[in-house]
């Protein structure tokens, strides 16, 4: 299996010639050269995390692939027929098993009012949160992309996150907000976190990919 980061959330899973999409948001570029797309994972509604252009874009070449998220994405994205998944609930994509875990976005501020928010397990091996700390009880995540920058985030609270889930390996996530200086900051933070549990931390950037 193959996980390329995108800007920001965007993630692509190939594995076995067939590929998955996480969170195509309004701070991701277009999608290329997308080969037996077998469905997208949306974790919440933010527009950063998913936007019409890019549905219908993928849509335009992969037109019945099924679209995933909770129920305040079906909601966002009423006339995609996003089929709705919730904390608990498991799906087979071949060649793909999803997992979803959370159910709730993480707290900005008192005065947002809350969404829900999903983390997606893949194939018992990838770990996405979304926008959340949730920790995937009970899973051996091979590979973790953990948040790095956010409104919601404290860099700390980042930390624990991924001291709990104790990866073999992770990479930061969710980061074009974040200046060069406070990408590398949050990275060394979210590297030591990792190396606490024996792993690996991985430094990509768009484009960038890593095998399991």
């Amino acid at each position: 299996m193959r996980v390329t980061k995108h800007e920001h959330a965007c993630l692509r899973i190939e594995k076995d010639g067939k590929t998955l999409l996480i969170d195509p948001g309004s701070f991701t570029l277009p999608l290329n050269d997308l080969h037996d797309v077998v469905g997208v994972v949306l974790t919440h509604e933010h527009p950063d995390h998913w936007t019409p252009e890019h549905l219908d874009r993928i849509r335009d070449h992969h037109p019945d692939i099924p679209v995933y998220g909770p129920a305040g994405v079906a909601r966002a994205a009423a006339g995609y027929g996003v089929i709705e998944v919730s904390a608990g609930d498991s799906v087979t994509l071949d060649p793909f098993r999803l997992r979803f875990f959370g159910g709730a976005h993480a707290v900005i501020h008192e005065s947002i009012p809350g969404i829900d928010n999903v983390g997606v397990l893949v194939d018992d091996e990838f770990y996405y949160p979304g926008d959340s700390y949730t920790v995937p009880r009970g899973a051996d995540v091979r590979m973790l992309a953990a948040p790095v920058g956010a409104p919601w985030l404290k860099i700390g609270e980042a930390m624990d996150f991924v001291l709990a889930v104790a990866p073999r390996r992770a990479f930061g996530t969710h980061d074009m907000t974040l200046s060069r200086i406070g990408l590398t900051m949050g990275r060394s933070r979210l590297k030591w976190a990792t190396e606490q549990g024996g792993g690996e931390f991985v430094e990509l950037d768009p484009g960038d990919a890593v095998d399991l």
